[in-house]
């Protein structure tokens, strides 16, 4: 587990698990809004580098400050953000767990060191060091679903080509 500064106030903790057993029922407790405490659970795959999560969070509590969340809880938000996507139910369902997702990146806003254990605890699988995002992440898939051309990653990185289009997705 590794906790970042957002903004001036904010936290973000990020958490790793592979070999995840149990991506079924924390989608069912999600949906039902019945997750203790609430967390965002991001399919990792996805997730070459740290840093766009990090934009999607800033962007995230940009429109929590703003008063202007298109989704329900703010770490649905960040799940939405990171999507890079303005389909909410596609976003959700492509950049969040799936029943059978079995690498996950856990993240809670302002979490305490025991609200992080707890949301350790809600995960059965094994914890893993949030360095190895950069090679376990599905390059492919990633730039298929971001459309990000083999002649832009000659000028730029996976995480950069992401953050980009996190940041741009609501001015196009």
């Amino acid at each position: 587990m590794k906790e970042f500064h957002v903004d001036g106030s904010t936290t973000l903790s990020l958490a790793l698990f592979t070999d995840v057993s149990n991506s079924k029922e924390l989608l069912n407790s999600m949906q039902a809004g019945t997750l203790e405490p609430e967390a965002a659970f991001l399919n990792a795959s996805l997730v070459p580098d740290v840093f766009p999560v990090l934009a999607a969070a800033h962007k995230t509590l940009l429109s929590k400050s703003r008063e202007s969340l298109t989704t329900r809880t703010l770490h649905s938000e960040l799940v939405y953000n990171y999507s890079g996507s303005k389909h909410i139910t596609e976003s959700l369902k492509r950049c969040g767990i799936s029943d059978n997702t079995t690498y996950v990146l856990a993240a809670r806003f302002g979490a305490s060191a025991d609200e992080m254990k707890m949301v350790e605890k809600l995960i059965i699988g094994k914890e893993i060091d949030l360095e190895e995002l950069e090679s376990r992440a599905n390059k492919a898939q990633i730039q298929k679903h971001y459309k990000i051309s083999g002649l832009e990653l000659a000028i730029s990185s996976l995480a950069d080509s992401i953050t980009c289009r996190i940041a741009t997705r609501d001015a196009l």
